[in-house]
């Protein structure tokens, strides 16, 4: 049966046991449906191969040559990762577009007597209800934005307020970055359809009766943009601001991004753009505590120097509502749990 879905709730709401992605490695990794496993009909390789035939010589042998690869990995796929499943599976499958890879796969499976159940459109009719969330239809739900200055543990405090049962949008960790000019996160970004895709499956999951609670970001936390409804919606949302001693900030910001702190010369080709905006003088004083191996005092200039001020400045750009002001004596787990608990208990009051 070929289903179709008209809302990205609807989708995610599919029923099925699995959600199987058809489409070669490199789509998948792109972007993809969550929780789908990916069972490729075709890699990589025999697809750009399928498509250069069909393209130079015929479609006719495109579809011959493929039909040939497509079933054969196939075959594969349910003789050693599907071997498991009993008689009462139900799979949901998907290819790019609801064409031929995904109605071969899910035909295989029902000759076997699986309940399988193809989506209409594939990934694209996937695609069109996220975008549509994130570019067309105004969000439905409240924000409020977590602030800060930098150091103040906004993203630990976030999670322990996910913990305590709030409804919290993880920019950072869905975007794979800690959202500042030394921000990167071992293993990189996201794409951006990947990106967006988290932010809109996130949000559909969550009560729009409830706030929802999310960091105050840029419009990029790397080189991943906030889709526009997002980026308006938090530009005119109230606030929470959490604030904290400069000291205790700098011992946060030492331990949380000694990574990068740690390697000399990733960090002075990081910081080196900054000419463009610190003076010679700032940015020769930055480089010698590196040389030096001064952390803490690295740390605590470069705050004092570039990030207090940057903040500062991009605030003052919009006039925000706080609903909250927290002052933290410190910033040690048991700091950032009350807030937490201060946190959740203004969201649940709104």
């Amino acid at each position: 049966m070929v289903l179709s879905f008209q809302t990205l709730s609807d989708f995610l709401s599919h029923g099925h046991d699995t959600v199987i992605d058809v489409r070669s490695p490199a789509e998948y990794a792109e972007d993809h449906v969550p929780g789908a496993i990916n069972l490729p009909v075709l890699n990589n390789e025999e697809r750009a191969e399928v498509g250069t035939i069909y393209v130079q010589q015929s479609p006719f042998l495109a579809r011959k040559i493929g039909a040939a690869m497509v079933f054969r990995n196939a075959a594969n796929h349910i003789e050693h990762s599907l071997s498991h499943h009993d008689g009462g599976w139900r799979p949901l499958v998907y290819c790019w577009r609801g064409g031929q890879r995904s109605g071969s796969f899910t035909w295989m499976l029902g000759q076997i007597g699986w309940r399988a159940e193809v989506v209409q459109g594939g990934y694209q009719s996937y695609r069109r209800l996220v975008f549509a969330a994130m570019y067309e239809v105004p969000l439905a739900h409240r924000l409020v934005l977590l602030d800060g200055l930098t150091g103040t543990a906004k993203t630990e405090i976030l999670q322990e307020v996910a913990r305590l049962g709030g409804q919290v949008l993880d920019l950072e960790g869905m975007a794979g970055h800690r959202g500042s000019l030394l921000g990167e996160r071992p293993g990189g970004q996201p794409s951006q359809k990947r990106f967006e895709s988290s932010i809109a499956c996130a949000l559909a999951t969550m009560d729009p009766s409830k706030p929802v609670l999310v960091e105050a970001e840029a419009s990029k936390i790397g080189a991943r943009i906030l889709p526009p409804t997002l980026w308006a919606a938090m530009k005119s949302a109230p606030r929470i601001e959490v604030e904290a001693p400069f000291a205790a900030r700098c011992a946060y910001l030492v331990e949380a991004y000694d990574d990068i702190l740690s390697d000399g010369e990733g960090l002075r080709s990081k910081l080196a753009p900054l000419k463009e905006h610190r003076s010679g003088a700032v940015i020769d004083a930055w480089f010698a505590l590196i040389a030096a191996g001064d952390k803490p005092a690295l740390t605590a200039r470069l705050m004092a120097d570039h990030y207090d001020p940057a903040y500062l400045k991009a605030r003052s750009r919009y006039e925000v509502a706080v609903l909250q002001q927290i002052e933290l004596p410190g910033l040690a787990p048991e700091d950032r749990r009350a807030a937490a608990e201060q946190i959740l208990a203004r969201l649940n009051a709104l």
